[in-house]
């Protein structure tokens, strides 16, 4: 997975991407690059944790699941085929077919829609929970880019303890509330 991210680091696509961006309302970082030098910097804090392998792999998410926001249809649903997350899982496509990091980055900000549902009603769509749940196969490593993607600056953790309680209430894991930096 080393040699793939030095790939991705390269390809021209992602150079001129990681460019884009200005602050805003939970990524007062602004430009994608500086998110991405944020989540390298709480994957470190997990890496005592994890494996070589689980270390790449999220490595590999941190550095393609927003790379592509400035090539998207902004605010559009995650399956429209010009969203973000579509166009990253089509990136990153090329580089790997392993399904479950594929869904992974088509999925990543699934958690946060839920959240806004539950924040605005009270409640969310468990089956789309269920979904997920069942669309991604390793749902530790999921749940692990969950918080080091909701731990930078701009974002508010109780969505972050929130989801996972949610997920607990369907699968076991080894992530838990520990694991929150």
């Amino acid at each position: 997975m080393e040699a793939v991210l030095k790939k991705i680091i390269a390809d021209p696509r992602y150079r001129k991407n990681i460019e884009h961006g200005e602050p805003r309302s939970g990524h007062p970082e602004g430009k994608i690059k500086y998110h991405i030098a944020e989540l390298e910097e709480n994957l470190e804090k997990l890496a005592p944790k994890i494996s070589d392998e689980q270390y790449w792999k999220l490595k590999f998410l941190i550095h393609v699941h927003d790379t592509f926001k400035a090539d998207s249809i902004p605010d559009s649903l995650i399956t429209n085929p010009n969203s973000h997350a579509s166009l990253a899982r089509k990136f990153a496509a090329e580089f790997t077919d392993d399904a479950d990091l594929l869904n992974m980055i088509q999925f990543h900000d699934v958690n946060f829609a839920l959240w806004q549902q539950f924040a605005a009603t009270g409640s969310y769509d468990q089956e789309r929970l269920k979904t997920l749940l069942n669309t991604i196969i390793d749902s530790n490593l999921f749940l692990m880019f969950v918080i080091i993607d909701g731990s930078t600056e701009g974002k508010d953790r109780s969505k972050l303890f929130w989801f996972l309680s949610e997920v607990r209430k369907y699968k076991n894991s080894m992530v838990d509330e520990t694991w929150f930096f």
